[in-house]
This record gives structure tokens, C-alpha cells and sequence, in this order.
């Protein structure tokens, strides 16, 4: 065996990574084509008034014959409808996304200690959030039914029949779709979290005890700074699904009564969907895509400030 020991040059390097780039660019073509595509035929189609049903049975690429500029979007800032159902889905989020972690929290610090049957409760802690999420609407429509499930435990402890419209009330409607959404994505977060505390470092932890620090004590000087990018992620992922949401307001009440459960997911298929409206959602969707971008700039921040 020869002793001769092999040096890296610099066109070694750059060889290596010219082979990595080939390697991987399939990969990069076919995630920017499906990327791309939506992004650019939206922007096209966002500047005309084209729809499936204009004259002539035009195809969608010759909607430059219906071009019409930037009105859809000057139109879209001036429609009430828009803007109610832009205004709805962030207080959605900005209900159900911060009750979900406080859930979430409590629920990993119990997971943190051992107690009997805690891999069967695990289990059961998961089990909503492995449900489809049209199913798991339907079983929330079902229990808030005038005739249903919830109305029956009220009556029996009240003693008196109770026929509370949920679903056809302006504020309760709302309430029950939160229900659904907590109920359903609250495990999510309580495994983000749970995962973010069994990777804290022991050592920190049982130093903390060991000086006679309180529980709360221990999680504001110990936990809290350790798990603040846990803690970030948990909630730009969860919002970011959470503005999305769709099947649980389609299923429970369509955006009824009216449209006082209408979000812009709701908004987006009634006006894409139902009435054919494809540059006009098409401008909404890149207006609601901008306006998520530059939450996501600014909440990313303290990750960044701690790289």
C-alpha cells in the first residue's frame, strides 16, 4: 500500500460541485416547473377579465384579448366582500393558532414526566390530527346540530330541552369552527413542542433544579430562551395552515349564515369554483400569497437575529 497521501485542489472542489449540480438539477427543474407555472399563469391571468365563460370559447392563453390591467386588483382593495373575508380568516388565526399552543405547552410539560399508560395516551392525543379534516368537519357539523350531541348535554343538565342554532347563529357559528380547528391541530402543536423539550440539554435543566428554582422560574430563565426558535416555528407553521383552512367552514356551514364564516379560502372557491371568476381569484390569491410573504418575513426575524 502506498503511503501517498491525496490533496484537494481547488479543481477538485469545483469539479465535485459542477457533479452536485448535475445531480441534483431533475430535481430543481421539476420543483421549479410545478412552482413557476401556477405562479406565472396567476400573474397572467390576473391582469384580464378572462373567465371559462367569455365569449368565443377562448382558451385561457389567449386571455390577453380581455386584458384589462391592474383593475382586478384595484377592484379586489374596494370589495368589501374581499376584505371581510381577508379580516375573518386572520381573526381565525389569531384565535385558534395561540389557544392551540397554550394547549399545546401544558399538554408536552405533562408528556415530559412518566405516569401510568403514558404511550396509550400519546396515541389518543394524535388521533385528531390523523383525521381528515372534511371528516372531522362533518363530525363537528353533526354534533352541533339543533338535534345533536351538544344540545343534549345541555339539556340534561339544565333539565330543560335546549335547541341552540349553532350553526345558523352570526357569533356562535364562528366559535364552533374554531372548536373544530383547536380540537383538530392542537396535537400538532403539542408535538412540536414535546419533541423541542425532550432535545433541551439535561444538564442545563437538572442545574436548574438543583438551585432550588420554581417550575415557572425554570421555564422563564432555562426553557423559554432555549426553545424561542421551537417556539417560533410551531407558530408560523400552524398559522400559515391555519389561514388556509377550508374544509371544516365548507362542511359545517358554507360560510353561512351568509357570509359572517366566509374566510379567503371559502372566498377563493365560492368566486373561482362557483361563478367562474378565474383572473379575479387569481389576482386575490397573489394579493392574499404577497400578504403572507411579508408576515413571513417579519415573523422569522428573531430566528434570524439568533443565527
Amino acid at each position: 500500500m502506498s503511503d501517498k497521501k491525496w490533496k484537494i485542489t481547488k479543481a477538485d472542489v469545483k469539479e465535485g460541485a459542477k457533479f452536485g449540480a448535475l445531480m441534483v438539477l431533475p430535481a430543481q427543474v421539476m420543483f421549479f416547473s410545478i412552482l413557476a407555472f401556477p405562479l406565472i399563469a396567476g400573474a397572467y391571468l390576473s391582469l384580464t377579465s378572462w373567465s371559462p365563460l367569455s365569449g368565443g370559447g377562448l382558451k385561457w392563453f389567449y386571455a390577453f384579448k380581455f386584458w384589462n390591467g391592474m383593475n382586478n386588483y384595484w377592484d379586489l382593495i374596494r370589495d368589501r366582500e374581499f376584505l371581510m373575508a381577508l379580516a375573518r380568516t386572520f381573526i381565525i388565526v389569531g384565535v385558534v393558532v395561540p389557544v392551540e399552543f397554550f394547549l399545546g405547552l401544558m399538554i408536552s410539560f405533562l408528556f415530559m414526566d412518566k405516569f401510568p399508560l403514558k404511550k396509550v395516551f400519546h396515541t389518543l392525543m394524535i388521533i385528531p390530527m390523523m383525521i381528515v379534516p372534511a371528516v372531522g368537519g362533518f363530525v363537528f357539523y353533526m354534533l352541533f346540530q339543533a338535534g345533536g350531541v351538544i344540545n343534549g348535554i345541555l339539556s340534561f343538565f339544565t333539565e330543560e330541552p335546549v335547541r341552540i342554532v349553532w350553526l345558523q347563529h352570526q357569533v356562535l357559528a364562528l366559535v364552533t369552527i374554531m372548536l373544530a380547528d383547536i380540537w383538530q391541530w392542537t396535537p400538532l402543536m403539542f408535538l412540536i413542542l414535546l419533541s423541542g423539550l425532550m432535545s433541551l440539554p439535561e444538564d442545563q435543566m437538572n442545574a436548574a433544579t438543583i438551585l432550588g428554582f420554581s417550575k415557572w422560574q425554570r421555564f422563564r430563565m432555562v426553557v423559554l430562551p432555549l426553545m424561542k426558535p421551537v417556539f417560533v416555528i410551531a407558530l408560523i407553521i400552524r398559522g400559515i395552515e391555519a389561514v388556509k383552512i377550508f374544509d371544516p367552514i365548507w362542511l359545517m356551514t358554507a360560510g353561512g349564515p351568509g357570509t359572517v364564516t366566509e374566510t379567503i379560502s371559502v372566498y377563493l372557491y365560492k368566486h373561482g369554483f362557483i361563478l367562474l371568476k378565474w383572473s379575479w381569484i387569481a389576482a386575490a390569491g397573489l394579493i392574499v400569497f404577497a400578504l403572507m410573504n411579508v408576515i413571513a418575513t417579519f415573523a422569522f426575524r428573531p430566528i434570524r437575529e439568533q443565527m
